[in-house]
């Protein structure tokens, strides 16, 4: 990949069809992220709350693995499978972002998933040093 690094780490899910997250320009793109066990490949959670809080948990891993964290996110995107579920998924985004919440917008699951209720992606700041180092 010319001009960013790709993030890799084996405590979130991850896929063969694209990178958990990217770092370029000084900021990490984390890719939707489910509410996937990263050891056993199922969706973990049967609530809205404990969906938001298993996809969460991916994401703060994968920006660790960034050199980043969840304070450093800047803009966030979260995608329901149920516009109902929003209050729900709220309550527990309001435990992880307490003071300073980033940018966020959301959206509708374009196509059902049996059992999966949101994703969530993310834009985070990255640490400067990270930022600047690449894969060999």
């Amino acid at each position: 990949m010319v001009g960013g690094r790709v993030v890799r780490t084996n405590q979130a899910p991850a896929s063969p069809a694209y990178s958990q997250a990217v770092v370029a320009g000084g900021l990490v793109f984390v890719s939707g992220t489910a509410p996937t066990d990263p050891t056993t490949g199922e969706i973990r959670g049967e609530t809205i709350q404990e969906q938001t809080r298993q996809c969460l948990t991916n994401v703060r891993a994968i920006l660790e693995a960034a050199g980043s964290s969840l304070e450093r996110v800047v803009s966030a995107t979260f995608i329901l499978a149920e516009p109902s579920d929003f209050a729900g998924m709220n309550e527990e985004w309001r435990r992880w972002f307490p003071t300073n919440p980033p940018a966020r917008q959301g959206a509708k699951l374009p196509v059902a998933v049996p059992g999966l209720k949101l994703t969530v992606a993310v834009i985070a700041t990255a640490d400067e040093a990270t930022s600047a180092r690449h894969d060999p």
